[in-house]
């Protein structure tokens, strides 16, 4: 019969039939990228939580707090990689009951992923909450000087980044205290402008800058997963009704 749908059905219902094909495998494929973003985020957390170096200059500079955002994304991740095989069954085998529980994941793991990524900024850009915690340790460790520890740990993070003081020099002579020599550029002589504050800040920006980025790239990924699952039920539902009216 001219004009019929595929195994006979009617117009409406074939032309409905490319649509979900069209949908679902598009669908899919928006489940692999975000399979692959999701992998690219664990790679990244694992290497800031597990890198020596780095861990041990948070510990010693009392900033875990760092952590909380990626230990956040971290277990969202792993929600990221189990779902998104989740949304490629239930895509492809039209299946509205699995559609409906991945539309609530993915809802969830961007709540998730934009709270984690939120936290992770708040603890590593300028002008963030890890500023006063730095400032603190390192003016503490400036008044002191007599404990060895106190002395090396700040000779290894003024030597190592290249930073004086908390905010600048000035630091250790509002306080009276000596410009100890790491304070100085070994080529120059010349002390050294910009304060750790600032330099470790940028430094944990520059680490977390390309994470966060990632996850709210992921979390738009999730949205327009949501929205396609959500167009893909209601073109499923229109194909089962428009069968059963061809059919009487």
């Amino acid at each position: 019969m001219a004009g019929l749908g595929r195994d006979g059905q009617g117009p409406i219902v074939g032309k409905l039939e490319s649509q979900i094909y069209c949908i679902k495998y598009t669908l899919f494929c928006f489940n692999v990228v975000l399979w692959l973003f999701g992998l690219s985020i664990f790679a990244l957390c694992l290497w800031i939580c597990v890198e020596p170096g780095f861990n041990e200059w948070m510990k010693i500079l009392e900033l875990q707090k760092y952590f909380i955002g990626i230990y956040i994304i971290l277990i969202g991740t792993l929600g990221i990689m189990v779902v998104a095989f989740l949304g490629c069954g239930s895509a492809l085998m039209e299946n509205i009951q699995l559609l409906y529980i991945y539309i609530a994941t993915q809802i969830g793991l961007f709540v998730f992923g934009l709270i984690g990524a939120c936290v992770v900024l708040d603890f590593s850009t300028y002008d963030s909450s890890i500023q006063p915690i730095i400032k603190e340790v390192l003016v503490r460790l400036i008044n002191n000087p007599q404990h060895e520890g106190s002395r090396d740990i700040l000779r290894m993070v003024q030597e190592g980044i290249g930073c004086c003081g908390a905010d600048g020099p000035m630091d250790y002579l509002n306080l009276n205290k000596p410009l100890p020599s790491e304070c100085r550029d070994s080529v120059t002589g010349n002390a050294y402008f910009h304060g750790c504050v600032d330099e470790l800040t940028w430094y944990l920006e520059g680490r977390t800058g390309w994470l966060a980025g990632i996850v709210l790239a992921s979390c738009m990924i999730c949205v327009i997963n949501a929205v396609m699952s959500l167009v893909l039920i209601q073109a499923v539902k229109k194909e089962d009704d428009e069968a059963i009216t061809y059919k009487n």
